[in-house]
């Protein structure tokens, strides 16, 4: 199985985050998250490990705004230049800003604190200095694992579930058109989703334990992406303000989003349950490819978590998913039970290879 990987996550690495009521916490969302998968796949016969080629940002920038791009790029440039104290010890410092736009008038503020309050969601997506590089690299990989599904389509009759891995950091699904959040700078999953789609009609099914806000923002008014999403329910987890059941599409993209919102304490059968309906889905939208945003983060003790999926569980999932038969292109998001995370994601992927 091809596993597309740059080692160049590790250049976006905040020394901290924001947790909610102010506390100061380490950044869970850090590379030993990547080196634990990787330990994992190594231990297979089966996971062969290549580098992402260099798309370039035509296909970003299909997804996702030019000045929010743009804003991630030089950010940390312009603080460094307006903070002295940054400048002097940059490793100790993260970009975040203080204040957040309510988004009722589209202007975009020119002070650099005021475009970080109108393009980030919230205080865990840090900026600092190598964030712009692995964040391209990241998306790199989500291309690469696209593009080679498509090159590979003709021996999809003797191989069906001929699929790829993206092993990307940091994570995409939150990140929407113009603003970053949930560790999240740019969609990975959809930028992949919407190259693919001008070959074929895709179908998106997030199974992270968040909802995949981002996702819905970039396709809601789409017919051509079916987008689906299934997590903890919104009125209690994170995002909190999108990726509830009565959110299904607008304009052209009316009934191509479902979202299943399910409840603390979800468990293998609930959740297998609310899968056989989105894989049903699915068929009836007889895409010709598949984007799977995959966090483990439903995982039983995670500890961004509330749901009690085993690491059996993820095996029956994977096994479902597989058994659509589709080109499939499964792309990393979340999952924060770093010492269990490896063998979760190979126990899912053993399915597709």
């Amino acid at each position: 199985m091809k596993i597309f990987y740059s080692d160049t996550h590790h250049h976006h690495y905040p020394s901290f985050e924001v947790f909610d009521g102010g506390k100061r916490v380490p950044y869970l969302e850090n590379p030993n998250r990547i080196d634990q998968i990787l330990g994992a796949l190594q231990k297979t016969n089966w996971a062969e490990l290549t580098p992402p080629a260099d798309f370039g940002l035509d296909p970003i920038y299909a997804v996702h705004d030019r000045g929010y791009i743009a804003f991630l790029e030089s950010a940390w440039r312009e603080w460094l230049a307006l903070d002295p104290e940054v400048a002097a010890a940059p490793n100790e410092h993260a970009f975040l800003p203080a204040t957040f736009a309510l988004r009722r008038t589209p202007r975009v503020p020119g002070a650099l604190l005021g475009k970080a309050g109108y393009y980030m969601m919230d205080l865990s997506a840090c900026i600092v200095a190598g964030t712009y590089e692995a964040i391209l690299a990241s998306a790199n990989c989500a291309l690469s694992a696209a593009e080679f599904i498509t090159r590979h389509s003709s021996s999809f009759i003797l191989h069906a579930k001929r699929s790829s891995f993206a092993l990307c950091r940091p994570p995409g699904h939150h990140a929407g058109k113009d603003y970053a959040g949930g560790y999240c700078f740019i969609n990975n999953s959809s930028v992949a989703a919407n190259w693919l789609a001008s070959k074929g009609k895709v179908a998106i099914l997030d199974i992270d334990y968040h909802a995949g806000n981002g996702t819905q923002d970039i396709f809601y008014e789409r017919s051509d992406v079916l987008t689906i999403s299934l997590h903890g329910d919104p009125d209690f987890e994170y995002p909190h303000f999108i990726g509830y059941a009565d959110e299904t599409g607008a304009g052209d993209g009316l009934g191509f989003h479902k979202n299943f919102p399910m409840p603390k304490g979800t468990g293998d059968e609930e959740y297998l349950h609310a899968l056989d309906e989105a894989l049903n889905m699915i068929k009836n939208f007889a895409p010709n490819y598949l984007v799977m945003p995959t966090g483990m983060d439903t995982f039983k003790g995670d500890p961004l978590g509330t749901f009690n999926v085993t690491r059996e569980g993820f095996g029956e999932i994977g096994k479902r998913i597989a058994a659509l038969g589709l080109p499939t292109v499964i792309i990393m998001e979340g999952g924060y039970a770093n010492e269990a995370l490896g063998k979760n994601v190979v126990t899912l992927l053993e399915n597709f290879k």
